[in-house]
């Protein structure tokens, strides 16, 4: 029998649910995985060990007393440190905040535990991040499994890495450019950005680029992880209303869409240039689709207006957030954070809205396209895993990028639509680095999202594999 960190949340909760195994020896055998690997690959910067023990042993008695129990109890999760946990250390990736330890768990979190998973502890990211390698002052360079010397990819990249190697089966991350996808093709997992307001948020109505989102190693268990952070709250004003309910991925639902789905795809989108052997796997990945679609079909929405749409809310929206760390702590900043700032002072009124503008009409360009198709199938990344010692992708297959950004335009593209979109692995570089195939849904999608996902999963064996 395989080793319990090897075992899919989905295998585990059936598990635990019949008293097969225990959480203490679920939590336990991440944490073994975390003492074997997390000096050389960096995923947590801070661990819960004590208060993840106590709290599988609670549910163990809880249990054993035959109480009812959420549908994630006694399962080990990861949080990306962006994100507030309670009691537990959060540091944002930056020394402004390297002893900061939050009093109340944001609401993603906090819905999480709700359903009994176990915090294990906190993955790395840039700073606030923003960055594409994931390190920062405290703690870094998070790498990925398949090669410890190139990148984890950013910013999600310890959540990715912790599922990766079997350090707990679901990892939580955030999304505004690829910080979810870009990690789970530089890894080989599956990470799911939901449709904006799936996962609600206490914000502010305008800031809707980033998400929370979804990483583990099975289409099925993004769908569980999904499943319990959805639902509508109050006080996010764009948040979906619908239910959400997990969706049963099975031999069934594989016969309702085999043949059904109709597929456009494009590895560039017309907008970037793509890595050689990217384009290589894509290419295949493409070719072994066909015969299980309606159609696949070499056409994609406009997305001309992307850059012009990106740049400047992006901008805007960071100098936003982070002007008061720029000017009370700007010797504390990371570069990379200090130049994300910087872009986005001075920008007009006027500018920030022809870039909404711009917005809308890509939106519209998507809506277009889903009229007669049903899924979008581009690449997660236009490179594979880089070295920890380039700075930044300044180059895609000989093309000089305009900007540090630039490498990022085939998710932030989708970013900006909101909606649903995730990375599969769909193959290897002849050097055994992962590649992702991005998966792009219609408005609130997600289901057949996840549906074809599992298709591809089960059927073309898309799916983790186990470093070496």
């Amino acid at each position: 029998m395989k080793p319990l960190y090897q075992w899919s949340a989905t295998e585990l909760q059936r598990a635990l649910a019949k008293g097969a195994i225990r959480a203490t020896d679920v939590v336990e055998s991440c944490f073994q995985q975390i003492c074997q690997d997390n000096d050389r690959l960096k995923a947590f910067i801070t661990l819960c060990s004590e208060q993840a023990l106590a709290e599988a042993q609670a549910v163990d008695a809880a249990r054993d007393r035959g109480e009812l129990l959420g549908p994630l109890a006694g399962i080990p999760i990861s949080v990306k440190d962006l994100t507030a946990t309670a009691g537990v250390r959060t540091t944002q990736g930056s020394l402004i905040y390297q002893d900061w330890i939050p009093t109340q768990d944001d609401l993603c979190v906090a819905r999480l535990k709700q359903a009994g998973a176990i915090v294990i502890g906190k993955t790395n990211t840039p700073e606030f991040g923003l960055g594409a390698h994931v390190t920062n002052p405290l703690y870094g360079p998070t790498a990925t499994p398949y090669d410890p010397s190139r990148t984890s990819g950013g910013s999600s990249g310890g959540a990715a890495v912790s599922v990766a190697m079997g350090m707990c089966p679901l990892a939580h991350g955030t999304d505004m450019g690829g910080s979810v996808r870009t990690p789970a093709s530089f890894c080989g997992v599956v990470g799911l950005r939901p449709a904006v307001g799936r996962i609600p948020r206490r914000r502010m109505r305008w800031d809707d680029l980033d998400t929370d989102g979804v990483m583990a190693r099975t289409v099925e268990d993004a769908a569980l992880m999904l499943s319990v952070m959805a639902g509508w709250d109050a006080q996010d004003p764009i948040s979906i209303s619908a239910p959400w309910p997990c969706p049963i991925l099975d031999e069934s639902v594989r016969d309702q869409v085999r043949g059904k789905v109709r597929v456009g795809f494009s590895a560039d989108l017309g907008i970037t240039p793509i890595d050689a052997e990217v384009r290589l796997v894509f290419e295949a990945a493409i070719v072994k689709m066909t015969p299980i679609c309606r159609q696949v079909d070499p056409v994609y929405p406009d997305c001309t207006l992307a850059s012009a749409a990106f740049e400047p809310l992006r901008a805007g929206l960071l100098s936003h957030k982070h002007q008061r760390h720029y000017d009370q702590h700007f010797d504390q900043l990371t570069p990379t954070v200090r130049w994300n700032v910087a872009r986005g002072q001075g920008l007009t009124a006027a500018e920030l809205l022809t870039a909404a503008g711009h917005r809308d009409q890509l939106y519209r360009n998507f809506l277009r396209f889903f009229e007669s198709h049903d899924i979008l199938a581009t690449v997660s990344a236009c490179v594979p895993p880089f070295p920890h010692d380039q700075p930044e992708v300044l180059t895609v297959d000989g093309t000089p990028l305009n900007t540090i950004l630039d490498y990022l335009k085939i998710t932030y593209t989708i970013s900006l639509t909101g909606l649903p979109a995730l990375s599969i692995p769909c193959g290897w570089t002849e050097t055994g680095l992962p590649i992702g195939l991005q998966l792009v849904g219609p408005p609130q999608g997600e289901m057949a999202l996840l549906q074809f996902a599992y298709l591809l999963q089960e059927d073309l064996q898309f799916r983790h594999r186990w470093p070496t």
